[in-house]
Parts: C-alpha cells; sequence; structure tokens
C-alpha cells in the first residue's frame, strides 16, 4: 500500500471511529521519512540532534502503522515505546551492550533502528518477523513470543559475562504485564543478587494486554503517583537500585536517564511511565483493542466485533451464570482469546477474574476454586497452556477437581514460531484424569459446555474450533459422561476415517473423494482426545483393512498414535496425518497441508497405494 492511501484510511478511520487524530507530521498524506531511511545501524542514532531524534519517532511511528496494516501485528506496544528504543540506542552499544526483550511485544522500534527497515516500509519485507530473532540481526539474542523471559534470560547472560570476566552493559526491557508472570518474578528475585551489572527497564503503560491486574499493579501505580518516591518500592525491597522516570516517552529525559545508570556494577530498575498506542487515537483510547490487530485495520470501524466461537462461548457462559453463580469464569490476561471484551467482562462482575500474565496460577486457581464449590471455566490459548504443564499434572489432574479449561487457537495455523497450536493434544490428552474433547461444530461444542460445567466426576478440557462457525441446527443430546465412546457418522467397510475436531470436515471430503474412487469408507468422528473406544476400535477389524486418523496437530504423542498402538498387534494398517514435530514460522497453510499430505487428494492417494 502507498504511503499516500495509507495515510488517507487513516483520517477516513478516525471519521468512522470517532478518533480525533493529533496534529502530528507523519498522520498527514503527504508525510515523507525524514530520517529513517538514513538509519542502518543503532551507530546512526548516537550522532542526531534533539530535533533530529524527534523526527525519527514520526518515522518510527509511520513504520509502525504501516507494517501493522499491511501484515498485523502489534501496534499499541510499540507506537508507546518509540522515544524509550530511540533513547537506548542513542546511549547503549549494541551489540557489544546486550538489550533482551520480553515477549517482543514492544521490538518494532529495534527492528528499524537495527538495520530492518525495511520490514517497515514500502514494500514490506515479509521475511522480517513481528518477534526478537537472532537469525536476523546481532542486535536479537533469542526467539521469544511468550511473555516473562527477559529477566530470566538476561541473568544467565549477564552471570556468563562475569564468568568471563567481561565488562559490558546487559538490558533487559518487560512490560505489557508481564511482571505478574512467575518467570519473570523468580528472574526479578535472582537479579536483584547478581551484584554486578544488569539493568532493568520496566515499561510501565499502565497496561497487559487488557487491563492489569494484581498486587503487583497496585504497587506499580503508587510509585507512578508519588512520582517513584513511595515507601512502599518492592523493587528497593528486594535490593535494586531505583529510578523512576514519568514522562517516558520524552527522549531527551530518557537518555539522561539511561546516562546516568549506563555501566553501573549493580542490578538497577528503571521504572519508566509510558503511554500504549502514543501517537495513534484510537490506540490510545482502546488499549485493548488495539494491542494486536490484523492486517487492514485500517478499512474496519473501531470496536467491529464478528460472530465467532467466542462468541459462542460468551453467550453460553453468561446464560449459564444467570442460573449458576458459582460460575467464574477465568483469564490469564488474555480475555480476547475467548472474546471477553470489556463489556462481557463487566457482566460477570465478581465472577469473572483475570490472574494476570500467570498461566500456572491460572491452573492452579481454577482447581481450588473447584475444590472448594466454585465452577471455575479457564479460556487459554494453546500455545499458552504449555506454559503450565506441571500445574495441569499436579494441582489439577492428581487431585482430579472438576474445573472446565477452554482451549482455543489450537490447530494447523500460519502463525510464527513462538504461537503455534500444534502442541496441545500430546500435551493435555496424556495427563490421566483429564478429558479432552474435541467437537466438530457449534450444537456439538455447545453439548460439550454443558456437560463440562454440570460434571463433577473429571477436569475437562475442549479444544475450541477454530474458523468460521460450522452449525447443523440440531441439539446435540450426547451424553458425554460415557467416556471414549466415539460417534459413528456412516458406516463403510475397507477404510475408517477418524477425523477429530476441526480436521473432522476434512474427514468428510476425504469419504467422498474415496466414494467417486469406489471405495465407501467408515467416517468416525472419536470426540475424545484422551482414550479411545476399544469396542469400536474390535468391531472395524471385521471388515476393515485401513484406518487413518486425521488431527490438526503434531503427530507424534497425539491422538492418532494411540489408534496406531492398538492396532499395532494385528492386521489393521494406520496411516496417522497431523502435524511434523518442528516449529514452523509464518508458513502459508496450504503449504503446511501439503507438506503433511493434508489434502483429499493425498490422503486418498496414500490409502490407494496400500490396496
Amino acid at each position: 500500500m502507498k504511503r499516500k492511501v495509507l495515510l488517507s484510511l487513516i483520517s477516513a478511520v478516525s471519521l468512522s471511529c470517532g478518533c480525533v487524530f493529533a496534529n502530528q507530521d507523519y498522520l498527514n498524506s503527504d508525510y515523507q521519512l525524514k530520517v529513517l531511511q538514513n538509519i542502518n545501524s543503532p551507530k546512526d542514532v548516537k550522532v542526531l540532534n534533539e530535533s533530529q531524534l524527534e523526527f525519527l519517532a514520526d518515522d518510527i511511528r509511520y513504520g509502525i502503522i504501516n507494517h501493522t496494516n499491511t501484515i498485523g501485528g502489534h501496534l499499541g506496544p510499540d507506537l508507546g515505546f518509540v522515544e524509550p528504543t530511540i533513547a537506548l540506542h542513542y546511549v547503549f552499544n549494541s551489540p557489544n551492550d546486550k538489550i533482551i526483550f520480553d515477549v517482543s511485544h514492544q521490538i518494532y522500534p529495534h527492528k528499524m533502528l537495527t538495520g530492518r527497515k525495511d520490514g517497515f516500509l514500502n514494500p514490506i519485507n515479509t521475511k522480517i518477523s513481528g518477534y526478537s530473532n537472532q537469525d536476523e540481526s546481532e542486535h536479537d539474542y533469542f526467539k521469544v513470543g511468550h511473555t516473562s523471559t527477559s529477566l530470566s534470560l538476561s541473568t544467565g547472560m549477564a552471570k556468563a559475562r562475569d564468568l568471563k570476566g567481561e565488562k559490558y552493559n546487559i538490558v533487559a526491557v518487560i512490560g505489557d504485564g508481564s511482571l505478574s508472570g512467575g518467570e519473570a518474578l523468580e528472574g526479578l528475585s535472582n537479579a536483584a543478587v547478581l551484584n554486578s551489572n544488569i539493568i532493568i527497564v520496566v515499561n510501565d503503560n499502565e497496561m497487559a494486554i487488557a487491563e492489569n491486574h494484581g498486587g503487583l499493579y497496585t504497587a506499580l501505580a503508587e510509585l507512578r503517583t508519588t512520582n517513584g518516591n513511595a515507601q512502599n518500592n518492592f523493587f528497593k525491597s528486594m535490593g535494586f537500585e531505583y529510578y523512576y522516570l514519568e514522562n517516558g516517552n520524552n527522549t531527551k529525559e530518557l537518555i539522561d536517564l539511561f546516562k546516568k545508570v549506563k555501566d553501573t556494577n549493580k542490578p538497577t530498575i528503571v521504572h519508566i511511565h509510558t503511554l500504549k498506542g502514543k501517537g495513534y487515537d484510537c490506540a490510545e483510547f482502546d488499549k485493548e483493542q488495539y494491542h494486536w490487530q490484523t492486517a487492514g485495520f485500517l478499512n474496519r470501524k473501531c470496536g467491529t466485533k464478528p460472530y465467532t466461537y467466542g462468541t459462542v462461548t460468551t453467550e453460553f457462559l453468561l446464560n449459564k451464570y444467570k442460573k449458576d453463580k458459582s460460575l467464574l469464569v477465568v483469564s490469564p490476561a488474555t480475555p480476547g482469546v475467548g472474546g471477553l471484551t470489556s463489556d462481557i467482562r463487566a457482566k460477570f462482575g465478581n465472577n469473572y477474574i483475570d490472574v494476570g500474565i500467570a498461566e500456572q496460577q491460572a491452573i492452579g486457581f481454577i482447581s481450588g476454586a473447584s475444590k472448594n464449590g466454585a465452577n471455575p471455566v479457564l479460556e487459554i490459548h494453546s500455545s499458552f497452556i504449555q506454559r503450565a504443564y506441571d500445574q495441569l499434572s499436579q494441582d489439577l489432574a492428581l487431585n482430579n477437581n472438576p474445573a472446565t479449561i477452554l482451549v482455543f487457537g489450537g490447530g494447523i495455523f500460519p502463525a510464527d514460531m513462538t504461537h503455534l497450536g500444534t502442541f496441545d493434544i500430546p500435551l493435555i490428552s496424556n495427563i490421566p484424569n483429564i478429558v479432552y474433547l474435541a467437537p466438530t461444530n457449534k450444537e456439538e461444542y455447545l453439548g460439550m459446555l454443558a456437560w463440562a460445567t454440570s460434571q463433577k466426576e473429571h477436569p475437562v478440557a475442549i479444544r475450541v474450533p477454530s474458523g468460521a462457525i460450522i452449525s447443523t441446527g440440531k441439539v446435540d443430546k450426547t451424553d458425554y459422561s460415557k467416556l471414549n465412546k466415539f460417534k459413528v457418522i456412516e458406516n463403510g467397510e475397507n477404510v475408517a476415517i477418524i477425523a477429530a475436531g476441526d480436521f473432522f470436515s476434512l474427514g468428510e471430503d476425504v469419504r467422498n473423494k474415496l466414494k467417486e474412487e469406489g471405495i465407501n469408507p467408515t467416517l468416525i468422528n472419536p470426540v475424545y482426545l484422551t482414550g479411545i473406544d476399544e469396542e469400536l476400535l474390535n468391531t472395524l477389524k471385521k471388515n476393515h483393512k485401513i484406518v487413518i486418523t486425521l488431527e490438526s496437530g503434531v503427530v507424534d504423542g497425539g491422538f492418532g498414535e494411540k489408534i496406531t498402538r492398538f492396532y499395532g498387534n494385528s492386521d489393521i494398517k494406520v496411516l496417522n496425518y497431523g502435524a511434523k514435530k518442528e516449529f514452523t514460522d509464518r508458513v502459508p497453510l496450504d503449504d503446511l497441508y501439503t507438506r503433511y499430505h493434508l489434502t483429499p487428494e493425498l490422503i486418498v492417494k496414500d490409502i490407494k497405494s496400500l490396496n
């Protein structure tokens, strides 16, 4: 998209969403880069004068908006961290000094100043990822896309530096609610006793993805309101040298402060108060919605909400809450994954809780709540539930407490390597006592929700369908308490297709393709990802030679391998279809499906080769 077209869209959206933009040059339709085109490394930043640094901030904000509108990404966090990034590179000497970003929510300005501005300007280089990636630049050190990591990574780097007798600065950047994560608190505790140079920049924009939750943020607010002088300063209590800057978007003040702490010989906190979404009024006004945006957001009215499985979930839970005041809806700082917008959260009142970016706490919390008579429902993203494996196993499953976990975003998608939804089936389905369900349509999902939130025998996880809503129009009356009973949708012979969850429609396509080839297969919806229907599988031995399994996830340790093990000493041949055990990075979905033979044509070809 050309710059003039992009910025004309910005003007149009300002009218449609009621936003009134500040009078800033980079929002004008005739805006031209003033400084950024000449910045190829941090060395180029250090020679700029004060006015040029301000022009650079405008250029970077243009790049952030252009990048996000073109390919999607983190908008508000990056807009708010422009001036701190400029100041960091003005004062410190990257890559000799190491700047480690937490979760990468604020890394776009850093990328633009370290030789990767082509990922943000026209034409956009889509090979530049939206996250920290050491394969792209010597100025990055880790592939990071999950939260609360920078302090642990930085303490390790600092210790290694000290062991080698080297001298340089280790700077950890953390914000967007990440301090509430257990790993961040563990890293903070260890950093405090490092007794050498480590500088932690706490980017306090008063937000996580949604609003902050937890006593730690009450303490941060007290520090803000006292200009860093509150007697209750937990950073100082832990042993840190502490500095506060109220105007964290003032480049000159930031430079002065960073110069003061550079080359320190003690663990130091630099607490800066910034404005999330700065420079784009819609993002300043609605910080939650504009934390992250999909491509083309400038074409959409602010507040547009599509009807999704998240909507279906919310409608069910609100109706459930009217009848069951013990219902407790829980989110680990990601309410948007299930459509829990601020207006919906308000309707639940005290029956909604955000535990902060703390997935381990979320699982322990719902187990404790269930044990004491509440009816908790946790909404969580597939790539984040892996952060709480031990709690799933020990705190929840071992105690067999009947909480409900709704896993959103599971499946094979063209996501970046840090947000893959392919690993939740092997992770959850192999823990004893947990029942993991895979609905194939809206009505089945509602039936599973009704059962999960009313039964008292098991912890139940449901892999919420992804993509467009599929509706049969028929109420699901399945008794899900009869565990591991598969549903035979169509009877056939010779070939059986066991297609789980989102891949049930692929199973239907394979069945239709086989029928065109003169083969009449059996089509089965397994329903359960945690167990197998031995009675049905034994019955298939009578008139079937081939069984195929389809799952939108990693095959290794997944559902299909349970079927393969069952038939291991029989004459039945089993083909398992799903993803390979690998970290993919923004690979187009069609390419993934071809790679994994997940098309009707390739699957039918494989089946025919066995006959």
